[in-house]
């Protein structure tokens, strides 16, 4: 018996690091999956045959979570499917940097598209299910620079600390129908990089951790599991940072 038994879980961005490992995750305690990628079909079918050997369902979906219409069609797939949704993973994200000064609305609009307003748009479309099931499992990404500030990152935190207010609010609002929303807050994770320009060079390390490493990708996913299982009953509206000890918030 997995601790998510029969559950429905879709995660954004999962196509690759931490959304594949949280996919993985959730399967081997018996979610069936939801994978999504924005434009890797490849990526996502692999991770969906992962998710198979581990004895559940998971389907693979292509969509632009900065797109409502994209969005829609992806949890009308997994509805379809399934026939509900329990769990919702918003991961997919990007991290551009960017001097404030040359920040241009369509860098502004690109950044809030995929953070805050994909988050946004999956939370609405997969809620209904979770009201009439009177159970939800909702977590959002964002992370230790929207804490501490960072040159070239106005816009990426400011879109990220969008989505603590937005979880909160969701843990209000919702609450009486047994559905939690929280935050997870990763610092700096052994990943593999596939856009180096966002780090202008500065790719993250073990520099400054008190834990003396990154943390892995398997970690991050232990921490989604323990939200979105009934360890954590008891936690919603909630940040937790998994960083090595790199602050204290």
């Amino acid at each position: 018996m997995g601790k998510l038994d029969g559950k429905v879980a879709l995660v954004t961005g999962s196509g690759r690091n931490i959304g594949r490992a949280t996919v993985l995750k959730l399967a081997g305690e018996g979610a069936h999956v939801v994978v999504n990628a924005r434009s890797n079909q490849a990526e996502a079918d692999a991770v969906a045959r992962e998710a198979r050997d581990r004895g559940v369902k998971a389907l693979a979906v292509i969509a632009d979570v900065a797109k409502k219409d994209q969005v829609d069609a992806m949890v009308a797939r997994a509805m379809s499917e399934f026939g509900r949704i329990d769990i919702l993973i918003n991961n997919a994200a990007i991290r551009p940097h960017k001097p404030f000064t040359e920040v241009t609305v369509q860098d502004w609009e690109h950044v809030r598209g995929v953070v805050l307003d994909g988050a946004l748009y999956c939370t609405q479309a997969a809620i209904g299910s979770m009201v009439k099931n009177q159970y939800g499992r909702i977590l959002f990404f964002t992370g230790e620079g929207a804490f501490t500030g960072g040159s070239g990152r106005a816009h990426v935190s400011a879109a990220k600390m969008g989505l603590v207010g937005l979880a909160r609010a969701l843990a209000s609002e919702f609450a009486a129908q047994n559905i939690r929303a929280n935050v997870v807050s990763p610092g700096s994770i052994d990943t593999r990089r596939d856009n180096p320009e966002w780090y202008q060079g500065r790719v993250p390390s073990a520099a400054g951790i008190p834990l003396g490493r990154q943390g892995h990708v398997d970690e991050i996913a232990a921490t989604c599991l323990f939200l979105v299982s009934d360890d954590g009953g008891f936690i919603t509206g909630q940040t937790i940072h998994v960083n090595g000890g790199t602050g204290y918030y």
